[in-house]
């Protein structure tokens, strides 16, 4: 009776919150839920109807894809065996929970000493653990990845994917394009890169089926549509949409590449029923040996370039229940798929000897969908939806070309042909994330030639390209009649202010660096930029103010610790400066700003043995660096080697 009585109550409440709102309407057969503003209602709306549905989708990946760190999330071991040492680094680091809490230890030995000790607690855990979990810290909202990762199959810790020889630390900024893949949609703070005020623990039936007020509304007020005759426009149901856009909606997680958003929007825009097009473009390099590579999150590619992609209608979720998790579905429900369109009976569809097939189980998709590693996560193998004759368990691939696999290009996946700037921009951002090669610069540079559109149009991406060159003349050739007010892109503004520090000019980098923290204020890396230029200008109350609020925002920032460090010098604040150094070094160990001007306030208050044991640990983290040999030079005048 208790329960009977929630039950209404909950029921009464929902009606009075759908009720009160004038709902958008839309043509017929047209999706409801993809109008402006409606709104999403969360899993346990959709639970109350829909519990046995949600009973198993819970145990998905999907489900489980992101979660607090617990010992219940975890599928991590600890204890002594737990330990990663990176090489590159010269840093060791050690997992634990304490008193239910996780933390990651980074710390450096020389010898049997301790030379470095950082603490950082573990927030969130990514990953169902069917293949990995990482590890995320959240510094006051702003989320990065941590240096470590628990890899299942193999049941052992190493360095995060990406992290081997290019150890990034705790700053590896998270931002809309990863946590709206790998969790549900988040509180994100607009002008940030990756501030979020809530975040949810996994991704939740509205990913896949679109914000659910309106649906909610009319099944409470009883409107019900017989699913098994009609489509029920209030909610998308994927496997009603056309194939394209049922691809579509998987490709906006499972097909991993280099994303470009289009001007003026963000990876929170794309809904179910949407084309990916509509929000971004993603490309991917092709390469002589690519029908032999392939890295994680590459399903949809690997699935359309099949031969039973390309001759039949299906798609995802032919063979996947997005309700049901892979580990749990049996595998007749994938050789059921293939019968159905391969003749129906086993022994008439597969003309392999049938004690070979027996001895793997008589299973379709486990022979010609073998799993194999990825080339971008390590200790992890997947399984290949490439579906071919060719790509068969047991059976040896082509034989791969020795040498270096030549690169034929970039290929759009998100439409048929991309426009000439398009282009341009996959070319320059393949420049940024992945491959720093003059070649994909000069692809963009070609691609840019041939755009028809007006060179306001093409502007931001012609400033970007020179950026990537480091070409600041050239920016501040397109920059030094603009008014810093007549652009709207973060990103440009701050690109053009670069441009001028760079050469030297501090008053029109302020003014390009304030633009830029106007359009996107928790960029905290350009508000610390601002910072640098007011000290350059010999600015210190502003300069003071700005990195004092940066430090406000996020304290582990050792950049903005340094910088007021160095301002605090200028007014004389010796003693301070030397606490926001050691700060920095703290956080920081191999930062060799800190260190140098740690060592110049050392010396200024007459302590050149300490300033020359600063300057040798320069040395040691980098030989060439020309400031800590100058002042080597002249330390020596002073002091014995």
């Amino acid at each position: 009776m208790r329960y009977l009585i929630y039950l209404l109550l909950l029921t009464s409440a929902l009606l009075l919150l759908f009720c009160s709102r004038e709902l958008p309407k839309a043509p017929e057969g047209q999706y409801l839920n993809l109008a402006e503003g409606v709104q999403y209602v969360g899993m346990n709306t959709c639970k109350s109807c829909h519990p046995n549905v949600h009973a198993t989708f819970i145990h998905t990946g999907m489900g489980q894809s992101f979660g607090r760190a617990t010992l219940e999330k975890t599928d991590a071991d600890f204890g002594d065996h737990a330990l990663v040492y990176d090489t590159a680094s010269n840093l060791y680091y050690k997992p634990f929970f304490r008193d239910s809490a996780m933390y990651v230890l980074e710390y450096r030995l020389d010898g049997a000493d301790t030379v470095h000790r950082r603490l950082e607690r573990i927030d969130y855990i990514v990953g169902s653990g069917q293949h990995t979990n990482s590890h995320i810290v959240d510094f006051n909202g702003y989320i990065y990845q941590a240096p470590i990762t628990y890899y299942t199959q193999e049941g052992r810790w190493d360095m995060a994917p990406g992290f081997r020889g290019d150890n990034i630390r705790f700053d590896r900024f998270l931002t809309t394009e990863c946590i709206t893949c790998h969790n549900h949609l988040p509180e994100f703070v607009e002008g940030s890169l990756n501030k979020y005020t809530r975040m949810p623990t996994g991704i939740e039936c509205e990913r896949c089926h679109g914000p659910g007020e309106i649906h909610a509304r009319e099944k409470l007020a009883g409107h019900i549509v017989d699913t098994s005759k009609f489509i029920d426009y209030t909610i998308v149901t994927p496997s009603d949409l056309p194939r394209d856009l049922q691809m579509d909606l998987c490709q906006r997680c499972h097909l991993q590449g280099i994303a470009v958003l289009n001007e003026g929007r963000d990876f929170f825009d794309f809904k179910p029923g949407m084309r990916l097009q509509e929000v971004f473009n993603v490309f991917l390099p092709r390469y002589t040996n690519s029908h032999e590579r392939f890295i994680m999150a590459s399903q949809a590619d690997r699935l359309r370039l099949s031969p039973c992609y390309r001759e039949s209608e299906m798609t995802c979720i032919t063979c996947h229940n997005p309700h049901q998790s892979v580990e749990a579905t049996n595998k007749a429900r994938y050789n059921d798929a293939c019968l159905g369109c391969h003749g129906g009976a086993p022994d008439k569809a597969c003309a392999a000897p049938m004690a070979g097939r027996l001895a793997e189980a008589d299973d379709c998709s486990g022979c010609h969908m073998p799993r194999s590693g990825s080339i971008d996560i390590p200790h992890v193998n997947i399984t290949d939806h490439y579906i071919s004759r060719n790509n068969i368990k047991g059976r040896d691939r082509e034989e791969v070309p020795a040498g270096e696999p030549g690169f034929l290009g970039l290929q759009i996946l998100t439409k048929e042909k991309a426009t000439p700037l398009e282009m341009a921009k996959g070319y320059i951002a393949m420049y940024d994330k992945y491959v720093s090669s003059p070649a994909m610069l000069d692809s963009a540079r070609s691609y840019l030639d041939r755009s028809a559109l007006p060179p306001e149009e093409k502007l931001s991406t012609l400033l970007h390209y020179h950026f990537a060159r480091e070409d600041y003349p050239a920016i501040a050739g397109l920059a030094d009649a603009r008014p810093p007010e007549s652009l709207a892109d973060g990103w440009t503004a701050y690109r053009c202010g670069e441009a001028f520090y760079k050469l030297g000019d501090y008053p029109r980098a302020l003014a390009f660096y304030r633009r830029a923290t106007q359009l996107l204020p928790f960029n905290l890396d350009f508000q610390e930029k601002l910072g640098t230029a007011y000290i350059q200008l010999q600015q210190l109350p502003p300069a003071v103010e700005t990195l004092e609020w940066v430090l406000r925002e996020n304290p582990k920032r050792p950049v903005a610790l340094s910088n007021l460090g160095y301002a605090c010098v200028l007014q004389g604040q010796f003693e301070k400066a030397e606490g926001l150094y050691d700060q920095a070094i703290a956080l920081d160990p191999d930062y060799e700003q800190a260190l140098l001007n740690k060592a110049a306030v050392r010396l200024l208050r007459r302590d050149a043995d300490t300033a020359k044991r600063l300057i040798e640990r320069v040395l040691r983290i980098n030989p060439e660096n020309r400031q800590a040999l100058a002042i080597r030079g002249q330390l020596r005048g002073q002091l014995p080697d």
